[in-house]
């Protein structure tokens, strides 16, 4: 059972519609689908949301920490309710993965995200759960760190729009645990658009 769902992300409006905040996307449309609201907590140094479920709350939080100190935020609410490194899905900007495709995953390493290398750090394990949000690769390493800092190309926006929407159908599994499930729906490629019929050419004359 999943008890803390964190969207990564960096605060501030110059941030609010760059790649590398695709997890804040994720974690304010799941807010939505779930009637609450995100508010501010001190002691949690983000923005944060309780649930009340019959099996125990499941807090959703927002650090406003900047990336790079993710962990800070999300060490100081699972210690404080006790909540265990594999009961932790965070949502997060994936290069590896083309916009409109996700993945889910326990454990395993960071690949150089700022955001998850702080959380490993803080929290002393892998074995959280990631959801991961493909928002592209610029092709090249050097350019990596301009490229999540910068706003999405419309129809990139949208593919990674219609991921997150189609992900939230498999919030409930997510929430309950029930992981196998929930990537048999959330690893489905989406569908390309069909192609545009080609017109046809004109018969020649007969003479």
């Amino acid at each position: 059972m999943i008890r803390l769902i964190v969207g990564l992300g960096n605060p501030g409006s110059e941030y609010e519609d760059t790649r590398h905040n695709a997890g804040f996307w994720w974690l304010e449309s799941a807010a939505r689908k779930l009637g609450t609201t995100l508010t501010r907590d001190r002691a949690y140094h983000g923005l944060v949301a309780r649930i009340n479920r019959d099996a125990g709350p499941l807090w959703l939080l927002q650090p406003q920490t900047f990336m790079n100190l993710s962990g800070k935020s999300v060490a100081a609410l699972a210690r404080f309710f006790k909540v265990a490194p594999a009961e932790i899905l965070v949502v997060h900007d994936e290069l590896d993965l083309p916009p409109g495709q996700m993945k889910l995953k326990q454990g395993g390493g960071v690949a150089g995200h700022n955001g998850l290398k702080d959380i490993l750090a803080q929290i002393g394990s892998a074995d959280f759960w990631r959801l991961r949000i493909g928002v592209g690769h610029p092709g090249v390493k050097s350019e990596v760190v301009d490229w999540v800092l910068r706003k999405p190309h419309p129809d990139e926006r949208k593919a990674i729009v219609a991921c997150i929407d189609r992900s939230l159908e498999a919030l409930p599994l997510l929430i309950d645990g029930a992981m196998d499930r929930a990537m048999m729906k959330l690893h489905v490629k989406p569908a390309k658009a069909p192609a545009a019929p080609q017109p046809s050419k004109p018969e020649p004359a007969q003479s």
